[in-house]
C-alpha cells in the first residue's frame, strides 16, 4: 500500500492559500485516480485509488499544519502495515512554479514536516515540495496564508499539475526516476527575487 499525505490547513480561509498546495494536489490527484472514499476520522479524511495493482490511500489531514503528524498517527493506527509514504506539501524556499522531490532531509522549518518526523522519530521518509515563492521572514506567516498574487495563479495551476504528475511516477516508479525526471535546478535569479 502507499500513502499519500497532502499537508493544508481545513477550513473555507485557508482553501486557496499558499500553505494548501499539498490538498490542491491532493484534489487534482483525487480527479485523475478516480479515488473513492476510504474511512472517516475526526483527524483526517481518506480516498482510496488503485494504481497498478497497488492500493493508494490519499489523506487530507484535518489537524491544522503544524499538527500534521497527529493525522499522520491517528492514520497509522488503523492501517498497522507499513505503506510507503510520500509528503506533499508548499516551499517557500522554491520559486512559484518548482517542484523538489527528494527520498529524506530536512524540515527546512517547514512546521508541517516537523510535526510528520515527531510523529515518525525519523526524517527519512520521501516528501515533494510544492514551490510558493520567498518572502522576507518577517511576512513569512502573512504569506503563506495568502492566496497567489493574481500573476502567480497560471504558473500555481501548473506546479499542481505537474506535481500530480510527479506523484503518479513515485507510485509507478519510485523515487529514483521521479527525482530524476520533476527535479530541474533552481536559477539563480529565480531565487535572488
Amino acid at each position: 500500500m502507499a500513502l499519500v499525505l497532502c499537508l493544508g490547513n481545513p477550513g473555507e480561509r485557508y482553501a486557496r492559500t499558499r500553505h494548501n498546495a499539498g490538498w490542491q494536489v491532493l484534489d487534482e490527484l483525487r480527479r485523475r485516480l478516480d479515488a473513492r472514499e476510504g474511512a472517516h476520522d475526526p483527524a483526517y479524511r481518506e480516498w482510496v485509488a488503485g494504481v497498478r495493482e497497488r492500493d493508494v490511500a490519499l489523506v487530507q489531514p484535518l489537524t491544522f499544519m503544524n499538527l500534521s503528524g497527529a493525522a499522520l498517527a491517528a492514520w497509522r493506527e488503523r492501517h498497522p502495515d507499513d505503506a510507503d509514504l510520500l509528503v506533499v506539501t508548499d516551499d517557500i524556499y522554491l520559486p512559484v512554479g518548482f517542484l523538489r522531490i527528494r527520498g529524506r532531509g530536512s524540515s527546512g522549518g517547514h512546521r508541517g514536516l516537523e510535526s510528520i518526523e515527531q510523529a515518525l522519530g525519523s526524517a527519512d521518509y520521501p516528501r515533494l515540495r510544492v514551490g510558493v515563492g520567498a518572502v522576507a521572514s518577517s511576512e513569512l506567516k502573512q504569506y503563506v496564508l495568502d492566496e497567489p498574487a493574481a500573476t502567480e495563479a497560471g504558473a500555481m495551476e501548473d506546479a499542481i499539475r505537474v506535481a500530480a504528475d510527479a506523484v503518479e511516477c513515485w507510485l509507478e516508479e519510485g523515487i529514483l526516476a521521479a527525482m530524476n525526471r520533476f527535479n530541474r535546478k533552481v536559477p539563480r535569479e529565480a531565487t535572488e527575487s
